[in-house]
């Protein structure tokens, strides 16, 4: 999980700090995997080889949504949802994470690797 705090002006031009969490488990990383023939890691390749900047925009869009949720109380649940998604996606927040991740190729990486989960991260470094 990756936990992104944010400080940002609403529309009501007041400040706001806020605390927004992504994760991508093993069954929507495999899904993900296995949705595109070749490989969603192959195509993000091909995406980042290519410097194909409209898809690699697309792309942090697209994971942005699909990794954001809301931590149940008791830490037992990630809630995704499309309202939470489209709820997001109209915020100030969502707009400095995502032109965060469109202008710095740093905390673009960053942001990938941090939706790996960290067992599945250990794993693969070892």
């Amino acid at each position: 999980m990756l936990k992104k705090t944010v400080t940002y002006r609403d529309y009501n031009d007041v400040e706001r700090t806020e605390d927004c969490y992504f994760n991508l488990s093993l069954s929507e990383l495999l899904e993900m995997e296995k949705s595109v023939t070749g490989g969603y890691s192959e195509m993000v390749h091909k995406i980042i080889d290519a410097k194909d900047e409209p898809a690699l925009i697309k792309l942090f869009k697209e994971l942005l949504l699909k990794s954001f949720g809301e931590k149940s109380a008791d830490g037992r649940r990630f809630i995704k949802s499309d309202e939470l998604s489209l709820s997001f996606s109209q915020t100030e927040a969502f707009n400095k994470i995502y032109m965060e991740l469109a202008t710095d190729d740093n905390a673009a990486a960053e942001f990938v690797n941090g939706l790996i989960p960290t067992n599945v991260r250990n794993q693969v470094l070892a």
